[in-house]
């Protein structure tokens, strides 16, 4: 039986093996972020087949991230029990089968459901990137290796809308259900032969379930409480008894979490300034690429007319100046501060979406694509200098709690900011029933607003 210890690993693959570990963590990264992105070029196309508006299919994209939200927080009980090689093996798995059913959904509620499903299996994998990275290689080596897993995850939101877009153009939207499956597959073979098993594990101890339930009931109804607001006409009531219910649920898992022996979040780690700060960026980090990343594609396709192939080229050359900035950020992270990268990345993002507000129908693609790339290069600066920033004031035993939590306050960003993007365009100016470019602009200078307004919590955030 091989010897999958760390020492076994290195004397089998040398000192190549911890870059053969990230490049396996990356194909389950690289999954879940080609189901996020590639869905959204699909949208126009999945209205039309089941007769939906936007204020509906948007729950596509934001009952993804509300469960990959949700279920990050259990990756460091999952790591502490299981190891990184049976959890992300499983994860992978069950990814695959569901990618598989979405692929054959009949109804709008089955594919939501399966969305859903992908959601909650990827929010088991993207912690674990951070936390290999953090745990087989040494600090001065953490930036690079954050930068280069990134320049190859960047690959997925670059090539995911122009993959999508010939799907939908060429094939059908089913297709683009279908696309992640090789990628989880492969994955899995990956997952065996490279990643360590656990050397030591920590004495068993109790999942907080009762915190994982409040949680979900928590942003499950704050999200659709937020959802009801494009209609509010008759259900004012509800949606105030529904934001109340979230606030108390809320109220009752930070509580659940203070109190608990093992709690799901490790409150303790809020309490340290760096960190606080650097999840509130990661927040702000969120609503700006996932918020980004649905509105470019259906901005093109609903109200510029473009085609889904259209939509997904105006993208790519996001993806790729987003994957040559990555790694330099990375080394740079290294050697310069935290913060100060992190505030050039939200100047540069909300200069992009700045340019979005004040494009119309008379704004060339080729433009459109230039502003966007502009975005995907603060993305770039901000996202290994705020691992880097929250994860290294941290000791070891911290890490698998201090990366899940990063991840989730990132994904939270996003759940929230796909939704409120999506409230602001179905409040906005429509004709026959679609979303006008007005609708699209008021939408992108409250991206602007919201992330300019981060700058005040990453100035705090001194190392």
């Amino acid at each position: 039986m091989a010897d999958n210890s760390v020492a076994g690993l290195q004397q089998r693959y040398g000192e190549r093996w911890r870059w053969l570990a990230v490049a396996t963590v990356m194909t389950g990264t690289m999954s879940t972020v080609l189901s996020a992105t590639v869905v959204n070029v699909a949208l126009y196309d999945i209205m039309l087949e089941f007769g939906v508006s936007q204020g509906q299919i948007h729950w596509l994209a934001t009952g993804f991230i509300a469960a990959m939200t949700t279920t990050m927080l259990a990756s460091s009980w999952l790591l502490d029990h299981f190891g990184i090689r049976k959890t992300l093996a499983t994860a992978m798995a069950l990814f695959t089968v569901i990618s598989l059913l979405g692929g054959f959904a009949a109804s709008p509620e089955q594919l939501i459901a399966a969305r859903i499903g992908q959601g909650a299996m990827a929010g088991l994998m993207q912690p674990m990137a951070m936390y290999l990275v953090f745990r087989i290689f040494p600090r001065n080596q953490r930036g690079r290796a954050m930068g280069i897993y990134g320049m190859g995850v960047v690959l997925a939101p670059a090539l995911g809308p122009v993959l999508g877009g010939f799907l939908v153009d060429e094939l059908t939207w089913r297709y683009v259900m279908f696309a992640p499956v090789p990628v989880t597959a492969a994955g899995v073979f990956m997952v065996w032969r490279f990643l360590p098993s656990p050397e030591n594990r920590p004495n068993p101890y109790p999942l907080d379930v009762p915190g994982l339930v409040l949680l979900g009931a928590a942003i499950g109804l704050s999200l659709d409480s937020l959802n009801r607001l494009q209609n509010v006409l008759g259900q004012g009531a509800f949606i105030a008894s529904e934001a109340a219910a979230a606030l108390l649920f809320l109220t009752l898992f930070v509580w659940r979490e203070r109190t608990a022996r093992h709690p799901l979040v490790n409150i303790a780690l809020l309490r340290k300034p760096v960190f606080l700060y650097a999840n509130l960026g990661a927040m702000a980090m969120g609503l700006a690429l996932f918020g980004s990343t649905y509105l470019i594609p259906l901005f093109a396709q609903t109200a510029l007319g473009s085609s889904a192939t259209e939509a997904g080229l105006l993208m790519l050359p996001a993806g790729i100046v987003l994957g040559i900035v990555f790694p330099i950020a990375g080394n740079m992270a290294d050697k310069h501060s935290s913060r100060k990268l992190v505030i050039f990345g939200i100047l540069a993002f909300t200069l992009s979406a700045t340019l979005f507000a004040l494009s119309g129908f008379e704004t060339p693609l080729g433009w459109l694509a230039l502003w966007a790339a502009v975005g995907r290069v603060g993305i770039g600066f901000m996202l290994p200098a705020l691992s880097m920033g929250a994860l290294n004031p941290l000791a070891p035993a911290e890490l698998g709690a201090g990366s899940s939590t990063i991840s989730f306050t990132r994904q939270l960003g996003g759940a929230f900011g796909v939704n409120m993007v999506a409230l602001a365009i179905e409040h906005g100016d429509h004709q026959n029933g679609m979303p006008t470019v007005e609708a699209f602009q008021f939408a992108w200078w409250m991206v602007a607003v919201f992330l300019a307004l981060a700058i005040i919590p990453v100035w705090k955030m001194r190392t």
